[in-house]
């Protein structure tokens, strides 16, 4: 994985991963769920990082076939 490629994959996870702790701190001590738009937020998120990750795992699957 290029260099640009690790370093967007990381940033992803990093934002993706205080999201996820921040719904669930509000969860634990509030007991609020979070709001549907939050939730689909964070999953856009997800397609975004599985896109980046496949696109580039497509490249490298094709290039090691030839």
């Amino acid at each position: 994985m290029s260099q640009t490629k690790k370093e967007q994959v990381i940033s992803h996870l990093r934002y993706l991963r205080q999201e996820l702790r921040e719904m669930h701190l509000g969860i634990k001590e509030d007991g609020l769920f979070p709001e549907a738009g939050e939730i689909r937020g964070i999953m856009a998120q997800l397609e975004a990082l599985l896109e980046l990750i496949e696109g580039n795992t497509r490249i490298q699957s094709n290039s090691e076939a030839a």
